[in-house]
This record gives C-alpha cells, structure tokens and sequence, in this order.
C-alpha cells in the first residue's frame, strides 16, 4: 500500500504539431505512413494479455483505394467472448488491490509512449484505416488521446481526494470502489481518442474490460493495445476482441457479472443495447452502468448580425473536416435571407481551393470517407436532392468511387426545413441550408430546437449580444455543446467536456471528472473513535 500522498503531474493539453510543408514532422510522419502502408499487418485479438489467432481471416482495404489491401485481422467467435469475459474476471482482484498510484503510472507512460516514439505510426495506422489528414489524425490519434489519459489520471485524484466533513470523534470518508464485475468497450471507427478512452478510462479505476473496437479501425486499435502492454498492463485487464457485434452484445449483456456499458456509435444500436439490458435486468448481480454517445444533426444558426467570412469557415471547417464523419459535424444551417447570397460566395471561394485525395498528400484537406455503405448513402441524398423540386445541389455533388470511397463537399440548398437531408443524419460532407426570412429569427430558434431527435453540438452566430442570449436559452436543450461565434467541432479534452441528451447519448461528458465517476461504486465510511456504552440519549434523562 501507499506510504505517501502522491500528486500527479499537472495534465495539459498535448501540443499539436502543425505539420507544415516541409517540416521534420510532416517527413516523419509521411516516410513512416509509406512504410505502413507497404506493409501487410496482421491483426490478432488480445486475449488475457495473448495473442489469439483464429482460422476466419478478414482482408483490409483502405478507404482512399479500395484496391489496396494492406492486412488482415483475425475474426474470433462467441468462445472467444467466453475466453475475453473469464479473463477480465480472473483478473479484477489483482488488478483492484493494485495501488491507484501504480495503476495511474502505466497510463501516463502510455501517454508519453504516444507523444514519443508511437506518435507517428498511431497517426499514420489512423491515416490508412480511417482515411484521416495529417492535422486530423495528429488531433485525434495523438494529442486527444494523450490528453484523455493524462487528464483521467488527473480527474481520477481529484475524485479520490472528495471527502465529506467529519464531526467530532468521526472520521468520515468514501471510497471510490470500481464496478462490481466487468465492464463492456464498444467503440467507433471515427475517433481512435474515443477508441483508447472508452476502455482505459474504466480501466484506471480498477475495472476489468471487454473492449470490442469497429472493425473499420482495427488497425489504431491494434497499436493501441501495443502501446498499454509496453506501459505495462497487466493481461486481462483490457482484452481486445473481433466479433460479430449483434451476437457479441447478446452474450455480454446477458452474462450475471456484466456491470457497466461505455459506448459510442449509432443510436439505433445503443438502443438495442439498452433494450437488451433491461430484458436482462433480473440476472444482474448489480445493475448495469450505461454510457453512451450516439448520433447527431448537428446545427449553426446565423444571426443577421453575423460575420459573413466567420460564417462561411465555420461551416467549410465544422462540415467537411474528416469528411462530416464527425458526431458534432456541422449538418444543417440556419442563414438568414440577408446573408446568404454573400455567404454562399465566401463558401464557394473557401471550397474552390480544397483538395481532395490520400492522406498521403498532406496539402488534401477532404479525404475518403469510410466505406462503400457511406458513400452510397452519401450519394443518394446527393442524387435525391439534385431530383428534389424543394432542394438543389448549391456547390459540390461530386461523387467518385474510382479508386477511393471520394465524395466531394456538397452543400444542399433547400426550401423545407424539414427536408430529408435537413433532419436525418448522414455522417457524410453534406452540409444542408434553410435560408430565413431574417424577421423570422425566434421562429427559427424553435424550428432548430424541434427539428432533430438529437441534441448533441450547435453553434450561434451573431456579433448582437441579446441575439446571443436569445439563442443560447431557446436553445437550451437543442445541444449538450453549444458554441457561440465558432464551429460546432473541436471540443477539447479538459476545456469542453463532450456529450448530448435526447437520442445523442447520456451525456456522461467525456473528458472530465462528470464521466469517470460513473464507472466507480462508492461506500461511504463512518468511523466512530470513542463508541457509546449506554443506548439512552440526553433527552431521555
């Protein structure tokens, strides 16, 4: 046990490389992606700290050439989820007992382990299996994720040191006690931060994990799990697996000992998910922790009082980085009728000069978005708009499957705001506008509010400060971000705490201390120094 009371170093955000032309970064990072991208990886489960390998091997293709396979990984069955569950339970009192200080030292050294020698190839695995930037991966593979371990640790010691009062002769306190039994990891393709943070973040805790990754990002996560064994985590306590996600779900969330679920993906699955835990509800040994961030329909509000050039940025930045693939993407706007024609015109401008390709160029701003399912998508509302007689295709439309799954910026201008492309999400770079009468702004406030199931980021722009105020309360639960005069992307770990109610999530905010305290059970304790010798009390004289 601890003999000391031991303080963290201080987290700050990880710098961001800015990777300009030229640069040594820029060159490392490139030679180091060429490198990968030659190679043929392969991709086993991590079982109990093993490598499991199994007969079943799925081929990788690459979302910017489709012709280009560039691995394999191994694909695992229900036994498999059997071996990931016993493991993770044989490991927990171990693991558990472990000194907090102990356990926090293995994910700061996974942290420097990703800012030092892993930094480039986390990126570049990133780059070649989600089809990332050289800026986009560097935010997200590197710098969030380093932020989120170092931060957690941070948030961690901050909780423990939460006490209650104490009155004379008691000394009071509470412990924060992980979960009882095993915790379940079902991640996303889009962010390999939120990939490393689902798991480990439950994991520092002293929780035992089952973390099942997308299968369009087994390839950071492969370098995740690399990076943890050589900070030195102890086999079983995260134990990565690739299965059939239906089939999974049904035998975790049916087992006695699961505990908690951390997910982030598609609403219509966290849905089935929470369905299927409560028609389990009776076999529980305790009930079930559910986190989850699902979908969004993103918005940004103009005021006519707004900066026509900021406007335009943030919509070209806040709907087309990573190709909208984004859960706070901006997806729908709101412009009023006096700005449009001169926000139009900028946006034009702006989108003239995007490039579009590999990330391996890294002066390509767009790149391909995931697979061939997303670029249909995409393409359909592109082609249904273009057929629409209440919506027109204002810039882009592009659409080119001829190597790479490429679909170009398209902005869809329409006259409904309850057109399709306005209120369903696409998670593609489509970005939709209703242009307002600019009288109609507190009528648009409330279209905003009603128009989505979701309410997960928004942004208003307006250089009015009663504008502003007006906004920011009649859309009060229209976002569990909200972002005044700036895209509705980017939240950073530590300064914006991330998540949405209504169908996009339980906002648990991840990223701060709201979120890692759900994946503790606390017991409170009372020790009285000088016990009482009779049961009667003054009053009884």
């Amino acid at each position: 046990m601890s003999k000391a009371i031991s303080q963290v170093p201080l987290a700050v955000n990880e710098p961001v490389n800015s990777y300009v032309p030229g640069s040594p970064e820029v060159k490392s990072l490139i030679d180091t992606y060429k490198k990968m991208w030659a190679e043929k990886v392969e991709i086993p489960m991590i079982i109990n700290g093993k490598e499991v390998k199994t007969d079943k091997k799925v081929q990788l293709q690459s979302p910017q050439d489709h012709a280009h396979d560039f691995g394999f990984y191994y694909q695992g069955g229900m036994q498999h989820v059997d071996d990931a569950i016993n493991a993770a339970l044989a490991a927990k009192k171990e693991w558990n007992e472990l000194g907090w200080e102990q356990r926090a030292a293995i994910f700061l050294k996974a942290a420097d382990l990703l800012a030092g020698p892993y930094r480039d190839v986390i990126n570049a695995a990133t780059m070649i299996g989600q089809s990332k930037n050289v800026h986009q991966a560097e935010i997200d593979s590197a710098c969030e994720f380093i932020d989120f371990l170092r931060f957690n640790v941070e948030f961690m010691t901050e909780m423990y040191s939460e006490q209650p009062v104490s009155d004379n002769g008691i000394w009071n306190r509470v412990e924060y006690r992980p979960l009882e039994g095993f915790c379940f990891a079902v991640t996303p393709f889009n962010f390999t931060a939120i990939s490393g943070n689902l798991p480990t973040c439950m994991a520092m805790l002293g929780n035992v994990v089952v973390w099942k990754p997308s299968d369009k990002q087994v390839y950071s996560a492969k370098v995740i799990m690399d990076v943890l064994t050589e900070a030195g985590l102890p086999a079983g306590v995260i134990n990565m697996i690739f299965t059939d996600g239906k089939e999974t779900a049904e035998k975790v969330l049916a087992h006695p000992d699961f505990a908690g679920l951390h997910f982030t993906g598609s609403t219509k699955v966290f849905q089935g998910m929470w369905k299927m835990i409560g028609d389990n509800i009776h076999n529980y040994r305790t009930y079930p922790r559910i986190v989850g961030e699902t979908g969004g329909k993103d918005f940004v509000i103009a005021h006519p009082s707004a900066n026509v050039e900021a406007v335009a940025t943030a919509l070209v930045r806040g709907a087309f980085e990573y190709q909208g693939q984004k859960c706070s993407a901006a997806s729908r706007a709101y412009i009023p009728k006096s700005l449009w024609a001169d926000v139009k015109k900028v946006m034009e401008a702006q989108m003239a000069t995007i490039k579009i390709g590999s990330p391996e160029d890294p002066s390509n701003f767009v790149n391909a978005v995931i697979d061939k399912n997303s670029f249909e998508k995409c393409k359909g509302y592109i082609t249904r708009a273009n057929e629409s007689s209440e919506a027109t295709v204002a810039i882009g439309g592009t659409c080119d499957d001829s190597k790479g799954w490429f679909v170009h910026p398209t902005v869809i201008e329409t006259t409904n705001p309850q057109y399709e492309s306005m209120v369903e999400e696409i998670f593609g770079p489509i970005l939709s506008v209703f242009v307002y009468e600019d009288a109609d702004w507190k009528e648009t406030l409330k279209l905003v509010d009603s128009s989505s199931p979701y309410s997960l980021t928004g942004s208003v722009f307006s250089q009015d400060r009663y504008a502003i105020a007006e906004a920011y309360k009649a859309l009060e639960n229209a976002s569990g971000n909200f972002y005044i005069n700036d895209k509705p992307t980017g939240a950073v770990v530590g300064q914006q705490p991330f998540g949405g109610g209504r169908a996009s999530g339980t906002n648990d905010k991840a990223g701060s201390k709201m979120n890692l305290l759900r994946w503790t059970s606390v017991r409170s304790v009372k020790e009285t120094f000088v016990s009482p010798k009779d049961y009667k009390y003054p009053y009884l004289g």
